[in-house]
């Protein structure tokens, strides 16, 4: 047993609450966050937090953690083996920022995800989308306009740095849905409107049919799970979400109607506007490609605006980031931009409470609470009046506690 004593606690259930705390960690739980002094005979270890904000691990819904080279197409080409090396020390890095928990949004495999679990590498934990799924000539085809080569030749035998795989048709959508979980993925990734990094198809394009995103959804929810849209544009959002599509990513370009047909549906939006910050500032010096930097700025600019028109609807709004390559250093960066528009308080139940619903953890993630899992950070000084100290590489970090064991302590 392991007590917290003396913490500021902070989240979604204490907001301005200055008073002192001791939080009992028993195992992997919380079994006790307590107003009053807990005796600590029977403790193994006792941790004097002195004050100092003790919070929940914080939950990124979008990353690519295979990503290691800002040229999608290039990463897809490496060999698996260089893929999960150069992925290590990108887990290791989320881990060391209080990312206890993300959401891999297309690329990570059942291996990786294993391999954190099993204390073989250190890391978040991992819910996994397996490949996403694109439509030929997609977000998710990297082809060039030459390049009449089969884009995903054997499924068995795809490359672990490629985030998609190119399938078409109802049938093929609803083996390759299958395919996926099968192989373990934890929920289902699709591309439904035009994307910034793939080389052909403009930002405003509607992608997949109805009827293979509805056969897509049916699927998913046929193994008790969900399914998240690449979707930018206020047309490609609704139809997703009409659809049956639980969240959508990014959603740069979102309208008021389409934010309210959002509600309507009860999905969730993931930002991620830290990408097309880093993109502008580095992506050509990382080597994005040419065509896929002059796509940046239409997308970038709106991304402040979309979050107004997300809260003017009441949409629920997870934490994202979706960087690439060196960018995976400005991880943190998303908290400070949202807090330019949102409250620091709003933007860290984002990180914590909102995302634990998304990737269907509710009251076991996200918070500092009795029976919850033991993820936990303890911040040098609020971050409620200062989100910086949440960004950068964990310098402001304390500890960083990943079910009930300190993976970092100062």
């Amino acid at each position: 047993m392991l007590i917290l004593k003396n913490a500021r606690v902070l989240d979604a259930h204490h907001k301005d609450d200055d008073s002192a705390y001791d939080v009992v960690v028993e195992g992997d739980r919380i079994r006790e966050v307590s107003p009053r002094p807990v005796q600590a005979g029977r403790a193994d270890q006792v941790i004097d937090v002195a004050g100092r904000t003790l919070m929940p691990g914080m939950i990124d819904c979008h990353v690519h953690v295979v990503a290691s080279m800002a040229n999608l197409g290039t990463n897809a080409r490496m060999p698996a083996a260089f893929a999960t090396l150069r992925a290590v020390p990108i887990l290791a890095a989320m881990l060391r920022r209080g990312f206890t928990t993300v959401r891999d949004a297309g690329g990570a495999d059942y291996a990786l995800r294993r391999a954190v679990e099993d204390g073989l590498i250190d890391g978040p934990r991992l819910f996994i989308a397996g490949k996403a799924l694109s439509q030929t000539g997609g977000h998710g085809d990297f082809r060039e306009r030459f390049d009449f080569s089969d884009p995903d030749p054997c499924p068995c035998h795809r490359n672990l740095g490629a985030i998609a795989r190119v399938v078409d048709g109802v049938d093929a959508v609803r083996k390759a849905v299958r395919e996926e979980m099968r192989a373990g993925a934890t929920h289902i990734k699709i591309m439904a409107s035009g994307g910034v990094a793939s080389p052909n198809d403009p930002i405003g394009n509607l992608q997949y049919s109805r009827d293979e995103i509805a056969a897509i959804v049916e699927e998913a929810a046929s193994h008790h799970t969900y399914v998240m849209a690449h979707a930018y544009t206020g047309q490609a959002i609704a139809r997703a979400v009409e659809l049956g599509v639980r969240t959508i990513e990014h959603g740069n370009l979102v309208d008021d109607a389409a934010a309210a047909a959002m509600a309507e549906h009860q999905a969730y939006a993931v930002p991620t506007l830290v990408t097309y910050d880093a993109l502008h500032k580095v992506g050509a010096q990382y080597g994005v490609p040419p065509e896929a930097v002059a796509k940046i700025d239409d997308v970038r600019l709106q991304g402040l605006q979309s979050l107004e028109i997300f809260k003017r609807h009441g949409v629920r709004m997870g934490l994202g980031s979706d960087l690439l390559g060196e960018m995976h250093a400005f991880q943190g960066d998303e908290l400070r931009i949202r807090a330019q528009v949102l409250s620091n308080f709003e933007v860290i139940c984002q990180a914590t409470q909102v995302g634990a619903e998304i990737v269907g953890q509710k009251d076991k993630l996200g918070v500092v609470a009795p029976d919850a899992l033991a993820d936990l950070l303890i911040v040098d000084g609020d971050p409620v009046a200062d989100i910086s100290l949440l960004c950068g590489q964990g310098e402001h970090l304390a500890m960083v506690m990943k079910a009930g064991k300190p993976v970092y302590l100062r």
